[in-house]
């Protein structure tokens, strides 16, 4: 794609993130951060791109009429579609920008349809997974428990960070995983998410957030307590995690690198051998998964401004061990596949 249509697939982006305004402000300001820190290439100026949309200075026809291409209009849709539905829901708002970026981009409406039912699929992904006794299906899905294996060599030895958050030194309650094997949970689920983001396609980068989220569902029934999609939202924005500005930045990142793949294949149409930075996804796993660890151990008692300060000490952790893992997180990428994606997203086989 030319610089000018990566410019407007990322204006149509940017246009998506704000095209309700009762976003949180918390979200809306992350947004502005990534904006203006994705700054890759001076011919496509981020920070000028991202004034143009908040003063209003360009729309979705204007952004449209610079995409030549069917590949950049299908990527342009892709996107757009994952930062409204990246928060777990779309709005009324989010529904009409849709709609009318549809019209201005002249898609087939089979196109459309198999994008937006991906994306649901994604979005409404179970916390709970079948039990693998039950699952009938994961036989069909040989390289989900072939991972799982080659993951024990180094799962094994995962590492621990130093996380002591006050009122938790006498835990409040007790998991059904000893230390070891929520070290290992956490790790595993850091690399999984690591290698999806070494995929080119721009919804496959959507699987991540709903694997987060079945993390902190999974560590919090380990210490006896159901969680459900709102106390889990409503946990990652807390400690910092935001699911609009996550993705926009991940698949920003893509696009910048010109890694994102060819549209129109549907979600992981084909495995990319290209390798972009996985940093943000491990690290933003591994954070996260100890942060809730110590949070439901302490019987949910820790301040906001422990939980921010902890989030960004153990991110840190996260991001010096990525090097690390990174071998691990090529193979796994290597072995993912789109069945094997959707089977971990949809519950039907165990991701970590």
């Amino acid at each position: 794609m030319t610089e000018q249509e990566v410019r407007a697939i990322l204006t149509i982006a940017l246009l998506a993130a704000y095209a309700d305004s009762e976003k949180h402000a918390r979200e809306r300001e992350e947004i502005r951060r990534i904006a203006e820190g994705l700054v890759q290439n001076a011919d496509i100026n981020l920070p000028s791109l991202y004034q143009d949309v908040l003063l209003k200075r360009t729309n979705v026809d204007i952004a449209v009429a610079a995409l030549q291409s069917d590949e950049s209009r299908e990527l342009a849709y892709e996107m757009a579609v994952c930062v409204c539905d990246a928060d777990g829901s779309t709005s009324n708002k989010e529904q009409a920008f849709l709609e009318n970026l549809r019209e201005a981009l002249g898609l087939s409406t089979s196109f459309v349809h198999a994008t937006e039912q991906q994306a649901d699929t994604l979005v409404n992904a179970p916390l709970q997974t079948a039990n693998a006794a039950s699952t009938a299906t994961a036989a069909a899905v040989p390289s989900i428990s072939q991972v799982a294996e080659d993951s024990t060599s180094y799962a094994n030895d995962a590492p621990h960070p130093d996380l002591s958050l006050p009122g938790t030194a006498n835990a409040a309650r007790a998991s059904t995983l000893d230390t070891q094997a929520m070290d290992s949970k956490i790790l595993r689920a850091s690399v999984l998410n690591g290698a999806i983001e070494l995929l080119p396609e721009s919804l496959s980068t959507m699987a991540i957030i709903p694997l987060q989220m079945r993390l902190v569902y999974q560590i919090g029934q380990s210490y006896g307590y159901e969680l459900d999609r709102g106390h889990i939202r409503d946990f990652l924005a807390t400690i910092g995690v935001g699911m609009t500005s996550q993705y926009l930045e991940q698949a920003g990142r893509k696009l910048l690198g010109g890694l994102l793949g060819k549209a129109g294949k549907g979600i992981l149409g084909g495995l990319g051998k290209q390798a972009v930075s996985s940093g943000m996804s491990f690290a933003s796993t591994y954070a996260l998964g100890h942060v809730a660890n110590q949070y439901y151990a302490g019987g949910r008692s820790i301040s906001t401004q422990m939980l921010k300060d902890a989030y960004a000490h153990v991110l840190k952790d996260g991001r010096s061990l990525h090097s690390q893992y990174l071998p691990q997180m090529r193979e796994q990428a290597n072995k993912l596949n789109a069945s094997s994606i959707m089977s971990m997203v949809s519950g039907k086989t165990s991701a970590f």
